[in-house]
C-alpha cells in the first residue's frame, strides 16, 4: 500500500519555517499529515538535506570577522533549528567546528524551538554570560524574536 503523499506547502509557509526546528516546521508546512507519518517525512527531509548536495557557504568576510572578534576576547555560540547532525555537517563543511565555544540545536533544548528563548538562556548560562551583554546574529525573524524573548540584542543579516 503506497504511503500518503505529503501536501506541498505554500511558498509563504515554506519560507516562514526557515530556522525552526524540524518538528515545528512540519506542523506548519504539513498540518494535515498524520502524526504517525512525521518521522518518515523528517527522515526523508534529513536525507535530502544532508546527502543530496546541499552546500553551506559563509557570507563574505565572516571568517575574518570571527578571527578579529576572537582576538578581542568574544565568545561565540550557535543557537540553531538544525539537528545536531545537520549543524555538525554544516560546521565541518565550512571548517568552523572549533570556532564556537558552545552550540545548541533545536533537538537538544527542552523541546522548545525558536523563537522561544530557551536556547539563548542555556548558552549564556553555560558560558557564564549575561543576556544584556549577548548579541544574537541571525538570518530569520525567528532569530530576532528569540533575542527579544530572551532579553538579548539582535542583529539581522540577509
Amino acid at each position: 500500500m503506497p504511503r500518503p503523499q505529503a501536501p506541498v506547502p505554500a511558498d509563504e509557509s515554506a519560507s516562514y519555517v526557515i530556522g525552526l526546528g524540524l518538528k515545528d516546521a512540519l506542523q506548519i508546512c504539513a498540518p494535515t499529515l498524520a502524526l504517525a507519518d512525521y518521522p518518515r517525512l523528517a527522515e526523508r527531509y534529513r536525507f535530502h538535506f544532508l546527502m543530496m548536495g546541499q552546500k553551506t557557504e559563509l557570507f563574505a568576510g565572516v571568517r575574518e570577522l570571527l578571527q578579529e572578534l576572537r582576538e578581542q576576547g568574544y565568545f561565540f555560540a550557535v543557537a540553531t533549528g538544525k539537528s545536531r547532525a545537520g549543524l555538525n555537517h554544516a560546521l565541518d563543511e565550512v571548517r568552523l567546528t572549533n570556532v564556537f565555544d558552545s552550540t545548541r540545536c533545536a533537538d537538544e533544548t527542552e523541546t522548545f524551538s525558536k523563537p522561544h528563548p530557551a536556547m539563548l538562556h542555556e548558552l549564556t548560562r553555560e558560558l557564564g554570560q549575561d543576556l544584556p551583554r549577548t548579541v544574537m546574529i541571525g538570518d530569520t525573524t525567528h532569530d530576532l524574536q528569540m533575542a527579544i524573548n530572551a532579553g538579548a540584542a539582535g542583529i539581522g543579516v540577509g
